[in-house]
């Protein structure tokens, strides 16, 4: 029989460089805009004047709500109240500043943010070290706003992408949650490829009872066939031994 599945974090990134507890004071300009629809972006960088240029040309964008930090410390201390976005990371935050700030971005809340790293000069073993710590891009600057909005915009799709593969992960989750202990041994032994016969024999119930059994695993987890049936416990993260 196997045992309950635990939550499985999926996490996605790739390497694309490209030539081009106190939260400190946000600029007033760039305070959230409180409207449905905008995609967050979020800046940290300790050179103010890096965090005001970066932020208005990325407020250019109408559907861009941006909000700015001056270390990476004051992020994390609004991090889990704020929407789900993009983390523009400035090279020092992530550097001597703060080393394990991806780590503590990743750690908040599965699929939340897109943290990219952004450095001055063709600084590969960063690139490299920023990938392998969770950063999904590595910007090189300067780089053309247009080299900006598009990746932030594919960093957004990313986001999109996750958040929908983690919530089909909780709703398998939640619907396999919803079983009896004799009803998860009897989708256990299913899983393993066994006949109502053997899991019979082997739970100690009667065939019948198998399949009724079988048929609350139907109603249970919504589906309308074993194939299906599967693919939930699959998703779920139940796996044949």
């Amino acid at each position: 029989m196997l045992d309950p599945p635990s939550a499985h974090r999926s996490s996605r990134s790739a390497l694309d460089i490209r030539p081009h507890r106190r939260p400190a004071a946000i600029e007033p300009s760039l305070a959230p805009r409180a409207q449905l629809g905008l995609k967050h972006v979020y800046l940290i960088d300790k050179d103010d004047s890096t965090r005001v240029r970066l932020a208005s040309s990325l407020s250019k964008r109408s559907s861009f709500a941006v909000r700015a930090f001056p270390s990476g410390e004051a992020f994390l201390a609004t991090a889990r109240d704020v929407p789900l976005g993009v983390v523009l990371i400035g090279c020092a935050m992530f550097g001597a500043e703060d080393p394990n700030i991806l780590h503590h971005i990743r750690s908040l809340a599965e699929a939340r943010f897109a943290p990219i790293i952004m450095a001055s000069g063709g600084n590969i073993p960063l690139a490299v070290q920023a990938i392998k710590a969770g950063a999904l891009d590595f910007i090189e600057k300067p780089c053309p706003i247009a080299t900006l909005l598009s990746i932030v915009d594919d960093a957004f799709c990313e986001i999109i992408e996750d958040n929908a593969a983690a919530a089909h992960v909780r709703d398998a989750q939640d619907r396999i949650a919803a079983l009896s202990p004799r009803e998860y041994a009897v989708l256990s032994d299913l899983i393993e490829g066994h006949s109502n016969k053997v899991i019979a024999h082997h739970l100690t119930i009667s065939p019948r009872t198998v399949e009724i059994y079988r048929a609350n695993l139907m109603v249970k987890l919504h589906v309308r066939n074993l194939s299906e049936m599967l693919r939930v416990a699959f998703t779920a993260g139940i796996v044949p031994t």
